[in-house]
């Protein structure tokens, strides 16, 4: 019987992987936090004690991870995927990651007899819950196709934009916008508070028009309520929009608002929110306005 392997189980891994042994997949799970292993394989899966384990049992390896350097480790490194994986796996790495490195990996891989698809998603930690996740891939349409039903166990929409590296490409398009969206809607709420009018009500009177927007939907009630536990953490924001930056400059494109609201992440994270929800960007907004925005407030 095939074995799936899954390599990082945090915010999102666990419950991408939880998704895939909840559809009847046979899989083989691997992070350097044991406890997170362990409450995967307590819901169905098999627990590994390596990479190398994972790599030598799978013939399809899932990896979702931080960033470039985690994932080049975990593919490249000495007793990583690459050294024990079999000829014909598939490595489909949902990490959000340089599309540059994606590249780079993948050449490696392709000279050892594996293929990698890159696979990045968009929707935060209830999404990967619900398995509802939006994923963009890159890679072989034969190899894609093969690991696609994988991937709609996680994802309700799966779509292959390109070769490799174009998933991350699109990610980072995607994280450009989120960053935006939300840096749009802290000043206009912090507009709306200063100005002497209900937040929550505005947000009520605009949802319907034309600056409704995923966005909104999702993050208002954080900067409502003033919770801000993270679904996707501003550091992790601020990796996608340097990976963004270093990206455009390479191709000659310049992203002037995406470097704005890079500074302003920036700023959070000096002070001290960088483990906050990207929504908590609005903080930022609230420490330059002298005004807290909370539902109620006018």
């Amino acid at each position: 019987m095939s074995v799936t392997g899954f390599i990082g189980l945090g915010i999102m891994g666990k419950p991408m992987a939880k998704n895939l042994v909840k559809a009847g997949y046979d899989l083989v799970v691997y992070d350097i936090v044991k406890d997170a292993v362990d409450e995967v394989a307590a819901a169905g899966a098999q627990a590994a004690s390596s990479v190398a384990e994972v790599a030598a049992k799978a013939d399809v390896i899932v990896t979702m991870l931080p960033n470039s350097p985690q994932v080049e480790d975990v593919v490249l490194g000495a007793d990583g995927v690459l050294a024990n994986a079999k000829p014909g796996t598939v490595i489909v790495d949902m990490s959000s990651i340089s599309p540059i490195i994606a590249r780079e990996v993948a050449a490696a891989c392709e000279a050892k007899g594996v293929t990698l698809i890159d696979a990045p998603v968009s929707g935060g930690e209830p999404k990967a819950i619900e398995g509802t996740l939006a994923i963009m891939a890159g890679g072989d349409s034969a190899v894609f196709e093969r690991v696609k039903p994988i991937l709609e166990k996680m994802g309700s929409s799966v779509t292959l934009v390109g070769d490799v590296g174009s998933g991350n490409v699109t990610k980072l398009a995607n994280q450009v916008i989120v960053a935006l969206n939300i840096a749009a809607m802290s000043e206009a709420m912090v507009l709306a508070t200063k100005a002497g009018v209900d937040p929550e009500k505005v947000y009520h009177a605009i949802r319907g028009g034309l600056a409704g927007s995923t966005v909104l939907e999702q993050k208002i009630q954080k900067v409502l309520t003033g919770n801000f536990d993270p679904g996707f953490r501003i550091e992790l924001h601020i990796k996608d929009l340097q990976n963004a930056l270093d990206a455009s400059h390479a191709v000659n494109v310049p992203l002037p608002l995406t470097a704005s609201v890079m500074e302003l992440m920036q700023m959070s994270k000096a002070a001290g929110d960088a483990g906050n929800d990207h929504s908590g960007l609005i903080k930022q907004y609230e420490r330059l306005s002298g005004v807290e925005v909370r539902a109620g407030k006018e």
